[in-house]
């Protein structure tokens, strides 16, 4: 992506892969700037509506960003009998803090993340994501490396923890919170009814090797994993996501109990029914086979990075 961006008219342009770039045409360029950590973009296009882009890579947007946060957070909400104590790594634009909120079970949510600023441009400039989540009570933001703050979180104490982070680039800050040692802290912190849900990454059959690996390393922590894909409109390939559970399979919660709590809790989603609970548990078999194929999984010695 170009940089600074125009204010109007421009094309941004996002590279998938060697072979393959997507191009968003800008109808207004809202915000653009640069953190500590980031470069961020905040553009107005046409059919999608608002749409944010950290380093020159689409992150969500208006149009279907329910979609991408729903298959986030509630299968893992969902697993969990009643979720009351809630860990987010990262989700700067508040959207999936504003999923875990709906939950009247929960007491309080934590939202882990490095880069405040760019949380003061979410407020400001991604209302229709947050829809006021920042302001509820229940609500606390930590400045801080969700790593380090794991590290020093007593073993047992909460109910489910949600992984929105960036895709690791080499020598990024995310590089260590995609490996074996991270997982394990994050199922420390767990009590034994427990929940981790995150996303994974591209599920398209050019690049998968990410999601199928991080898949291999959460399988090697939690006694259940399951991997989930769905269609993302705005990143123009099917999305992986995890749900995994200390002691409880994902695939055991049927459409019948689903509903209920639904129910009970007074949700009403937009994408994540009971009927596509199982549809996001049914992955591709070229996926289901290439995790199967997985030698290694993911170390502080080994990382595995996003290269797309």
């Amino acid at each position: 992506m170009a940089w600074p961006p125009k204010n109007a008219d421009t094309v941004l342009l996002e590279t998938h892969t060697d072979a393959l770039t997507a191009a968003f045409h800008a109808q207004e360029m809202l915000v653009w700037g640069q953190t500590q950590w980031q470069r961020y973009s905040v553009a107005r296009v046409p059919g999608f509506g608002k749409v944010l882009f950290l380093d020159g890579k689409t992150q969500s947007a208006e149009l279907d960003e329910f979609v991408y946060h729903e298959a986030l957070v509630q299968p893992a909400m969902m697993l969990h009998p009643n979720p009351r104590r809630v860990l987010i790594c990262g989700g700067g634009e508040g959207a999936t803090l504003r999923e875990v909120l709906k939950h009247p079970s929960v007491e309080k949510a934590w939202q882990i993340d490095i880069d405040g600023e760019l949380i003061e441009v979410a407020k400001a400039h991604l209302g229709e994501w947050h829809q006021g989540a920042y302001a509820d009570p229940r609500a606390q933001v930590v400045i801080t490396d969700a790593r380090a703050y794991l590290e020093g979180i007593e073993p047992g104490s909460l109910d489910v923890v949600i992984s929105d982070l960036p895709d690791p680039m080499e020598d990024g800050p995310a590089t260590k919170l995609f490996t074996r040692e991270f997982f394990a802290l994050v199922a420390r912190a767990l009590g034994e009814d427990g929940t981790f849900g995150m996303q994974a990454g591209s599920a398209a059959l050019t690049h998968a090797d990410f999601f199928t690996r991080i898949t291999r390393t959460v399988g090697d922590v939690f006694t259940y994993t399951r991997p989930c894909v769905t269609h993302v409109a705005t990143y123009m390939e099917p999305w992986g996501f995890l749900v995994a559970g200390k002691n409880a399979d994902p695939l055991k919660l049927t459409a019948e109990e689903l509903g209920r709590r639904q129910a009970a809790r007074g949700l009403t989603p937009q994408f994540y029914s009971p009927a596509m609970h199982a549809a996001l548990l049914t992955a591709p078999e070229y996926i289901l086979q290439a995790i199967a194929a997985v030698t290694d999984v993911a170390t502080d010695a080994n990382p595995v990075l996003w290269t797309a």
